[in-house]
């Protein structure tokens, strides 16, 4: 075994028989929805209660998670780790690791500025209520249907085409919407 072949990516894990560096998307899903609870609990404190401390309280932890996936190791990401844990009996569906890492600096910005929002600037909280919404959709998406919103940015904005995408959504053609529902 060559040097070359013992390295980790400096970005995403290398993979026997995948020549890029990718992330297991179960472990992806699994962590998206364990952030989507926590805020969507934070977001429902803040709309019924008035009370923001939740919220960010969830606000810091998502910056730090989405941060530690980003500079030092994913596996470090306390969702990530948590995450794992939950999906390691079920075989790993590799994902590229060039799209998360679009999706997690577009998480990252808007934790940055939902942090900022909400605490140094003091914006009204309506307004920061439905810039968590929007994050929390984000979230809901990756973790429900996963639809990566920053893999399909990565797929209209990067240089060379994506590779090895959530539910094969590079390269699948899906039937019409007439043949779904007319079974033909």
């Amino acid at each position: 075994m060559s040097a070359q072949e013992t390295t980790q990516p400096s970005f995403g894990e290398k993979v026997e028989g995948i020549d890029i560096p990718v992330f297991n998307e179960r472990t992806v899903r699994a962590a998206a929805g364990i952030l989507f609870v926590l805020g969507f609990a934070g977001a429902a404190t803040a709309f019924f209660t008035g009370n923001f401390q939740p919220l960010r309280g969830f606000g810091i932890l998502f910056l730090l998670d989405m941060g530690i996936r980003l500079t030092l190791n994913h596996r470090f990401a306390p969702s990530m780790a948590l995450g794992a844990l939950i999906v390691r009996r079920q075989r790993p569906e590799w994902v590229g690791a060039a799209q998360k890492r679009l999706a997690w600096g577009i998480g990252f910005g808007m934790a940055f500025v939902g942090c900022l929002g909400l605490g140094f600037f003091g914006l009204p909280d309506a307004l920061m209520l439905s810039f968590c919404a929007l994050c929390l959709v984000f979230l809901f998406l990756e973790t429900s249907f996963g639809i990566c919103v920053g893999c399909e940015l990565h797929k209209v904005f990067a240089k060379t085409p994506p590779e090895l995408c959530p539910g094969d959504s590079c390269t699948y053609e899906p039937p019409s919407r007439r043949s779904l529902f007319s079974g033909g």
